[in-house]
């Protein structure tokens, strides 16, 4: 296949240019920085991958759509990093709705077309809560991150009318050597690791490999089509994973960070680690999806090894 790919340079879109790569896919990168893609990617070992510089106000790299069976769109402002201030809200929801029209354009005059497109979301779909389990034929919730994954998926779903097959992955918190556990991993190391706010919280969770297997799926299985969860079958509360981290990493887990500190540190952003929301993969286990790491402690000891 040749794939194209935004978001190719982040946590996830990076494992899964080397998984293509390394299985004699051709990857187009559309990027807006070509210099720090070339970084990541160098042509050495990276042969058979192209990097096109994009741009929302520039259709030139549209053209290169025409040329690939399939796209994978991972666009998007980090969610959990500084403070939501207005302006950084409007950069969030702006950086994965504004994208995702422009690919859904650069597809509609695609000639031939794609025949796939997979467009990330997120479980910030659902809303959060400490008692309700949600899959994917659960209502969407009411908060800014709900909102923005609503528009998000409206967006890609745009693409259904030329005639393409859509897959949305609603996305987990990915479970890797960087993304929120790089995050928590120091505390640990310092022996000051413990749950963060009141550790009730439900995590839902997927290892970085399982996620970039279901992409892998989605793009090659036809009969995948529409919403689909990628998070694993067994979501955890915080407190779990800070004792299973705290076990692998053979270290205590009982100092717990505090809900005041984290809100002061991210304001109304804090919503991403201090509420949470227990949510399964009912539609992606009816595929028949192997995951590697069903389960958390194996999980994390793959990664912390």
């Amino acid at each position: 296949m040749k794939v194209a790919i935004t978001g190719a340079t982040g946590f996830v879109g990076s494992r899964l240019v080397e998984r293509l790569h390394s299985e004699g896919h051709t990857v187009l990168v559309l990027t807006r920085n070509t210099t720090f893609a070339q970084k990541v990617f160098p042509s050495q070992a990276f042969p058979k991958l192209e990097i096109i510089a994009y741009t929302p106000i520039s259709d030139s790299w549209q053209d290169a759509i025409s040329l690939c069976d399939a796209v994978v769109n991972l666009a998007g402002e980090p969610i959990g990093e500084g403070r939501w201030t207005p302006e950084r809200k409007q950069e969030i929801l702006n950086s994965r709705k504004l994208t995702t029209q422009k690919i859904v354009e650069a597809i509609q005059i695609a000639n031939p077309k794609p025949s796939v497109l997979v467009n990330a979301s997120a479980i910030g779909y659902y809303g959060t809560s400490e008692t309700a389990t949600f899959d994917e034929t659960s209502a969407s919730g009411n908060d800014f991150l709900s909102f923005v994954c609503q528009t998000w998926e409206a967006e890609a779903k745009k693409v259904e009318a030329s005639g393409v097959r859509l897959v949305i992955l609603r996305f987990g918190i990915v479970l890797g050597t960087g993304g929120a556990l790089g995050k928590m991993i120091t505390p640990f190391k310092l022996f000051a690791g413990g749950p963060i706010g009141s550790g009730k919280q439900w995590f839902s969770w997927i290892h970085l490999d399982d996620i970039v297997n279901l992409i892998l799926e989605a793009l090659t299985k036809p009969e995948m089509q529409g919403v689909y969860n990628a998070t694993a079958p067994h979501p955890v509360r915080m407190s779990e994973l800070s004792q299973t981290m705290g076990q692998v990493m053979n270290r205590p887990s009982w100092l717990p960070v505090p809900s005041f500190a984290i809100e002061a540190l991210l304001g109304d952003g804090a919503i991403v680690v201090l509420e949470g929301q227990q949510v399964q993969p009912k539609r992606t286990l009816e595929t028949g999806f192997e995951y590697q790491y069903p389960n958390l402690k194996p999980a994390l000891t793959e990664i912390l090894k």
